[in-house]
């Protein structure tokens, strides 16, 4: 199926960014939300995006002009009725995303494909609100859209796979880097990132370094921005939400760390209001101190040496299980980590990372990490069979790829 025309269901950052990158590849695109003062507010942030480029010599104000007049404002999604596509992108509660999808149910043509630009939530459970959950899929863009070249598309339980083959052939035409992922909570980004965010959040409450030394050490280690950083930029609050959707499926690995919390309790909430992990808005106020001191207290957490693997090893592990889980391939794992998180290109993406340390080294790191630490280092089963078959990395010449000329260079050189 061609898409010919776009609808976007929430005026937002995100439906926003979404709706220019439609409109800059070339298709019409109505932005609908509940009231047409709130989705022009939408075509504002559109025409903002256009004007930077603009600005940077990028476009031309005629060009500027010619895509503004692809997009449109409705306050009501009865002006979605002849859309080919619609991408939601209203805030992250699954009651509220069934209710729109509930109420385009009834507005569109069977032929209509409904997307939801959730981080997390289930795709299975938004078809089931329709008479048509073969039809509705997860269509997950990357904060900021007009810039990260991914995106996930995340089939549920219910989903054609024709209407999965639509969505990356949709991709492709607005110029975005599509990856199939099958559906679990996090899909495969925020579940690995998260990992690696919430072990930073836990080493900073335990007092085993500063924000500053953690930061140092990931920028260091090739990461584009710092983890605490990166948590103020997307929103504590937000965070904490998908934290606590992963802690519900994977259990107390995933356990969000209790410093983030409080955080959000504090009304910390990073960017968006001035105070995070860092001040924003004036001096700095000692309060993150304050709180990850309570936090050490009320936990009893015992402060462990400093090291980055914590971070690295938290999300190679989950890289394994979810390579283990069917989630996507190896390939597709490390591809989009690289293109979704900055995982630095040189070092290819977590799973080709562990084959460079070896897969041997990062299964004997994890059951260390297991038995000082905490059992959230648990091994993947997958390490330990790779382990046992030989499959140990780049010195050997098999891991999680395979590396048979680099083996053959090794043993030539022995």
């Amino acid at each position: 199926m061609y898409v010919y025309k776009v609808g976007v269901v929430g005026a937002g950052a995100m439906g926003a960014q979404i709706a220019q990158v439609a409109t800059y590849a070339g298709l019409p695109v109505v932005i609908a939300d509940v009231s047409e003062a709130i989705a022009q507010r939408g075509i504002e942030t559109v025409r903002r995006i256009y004007q930077a480029r603009v600005d940077r010599g990028k476009m031309t104000q005629d060009q500027l002009g010619e895509k503004m007049l692809l997009v449109t404002a409705s306050g009501d999604v009865s002006a979605l009725r002849d859309v080919d596509l619609v991408i939601e992108a209203v805030s992250e509660n699954l009651a509220l995303k069934q209710h729109v999808f509930r109420e385009l149910d009834a507005i569109c043509p069977p032929g209509t494909i409904f997307a939801s630009n959730t981080s997390a939530l289930s795709i299975s459970a938004m078809g089931s609100a329709t008479h048509r959950p073969g039809k509705v899929i997860g269509l997950h863009f990357f904060n900021p859209a007009y810039a990260m070249p991914l995106v996930e598309i995340v089939p549920g339980l219910a989903t054609d796979a024709e209407t999965a083959d639509d969505m990356v052939s949709f991709a492709e035409s607005i110029r975005k880097l599509p990856i199939v992922v099958k559906e679990c909570a996090g899909f495969l980004v925020n579940r690995l990132l998260m990992a690696y965010l919430n072990e930073a959040i836990l080493c900073l409450q335990e007092g085993a370094a500063t924000c500053k030394e953690i930061e140092q050490d990931m920028l260091t280690f090739g990461m584009p921005v710092g983890p605490f950083t990166l948590l103020d930029a997307v929103g504590l609050d937000i965070s904490y939400d998908v934290a606590r959707i992963l802690h519900e499926s994977y259990g107390p690995r995933m356990a969000p760390a209790a410093l983030l919390g409080e955080l959000v309790k504090a009304g910390r909430l990073g960017v968006k209001n001035g105070h995070g992990f860092y001040e924003y808005d004036g001096p700095e106020t000692g309060m993150l101190q304050t709180l990850s001191d309570k936090v050490r207290r009320e936990t009893g957490a015992v402060s462990a040496p400093w090291q980055p693997a914590r971070l690295l090893l938290a999300m190679v592990n989950e890289a394994a299980l979810a390579l283990q889980e069917g989630i996507a391939s190896a390939r597709d794992i490390d591809v989009a980590m690289v293109a979704g998180t900055g995982f630095p290109t040189g070092k290819e993406g977590p799973l080709h990372y562990a084959d460079g340390l070896g897969v041997d080294a990062v299964l004997h790191e994890l059951e260390e990490f297991s038995q000082t630490l905490s059992p959230r280092f648990w091994p993947a089963p997958l390490l330990r069979r790779m382990v046992a078959a030989g499959f140990t990395g780049k010195h050997t010449g098999r891991g999680f790829f395979s590396y048979e000329m680099a083996a053959q260079a090794a043993g030539g050189h022995s």
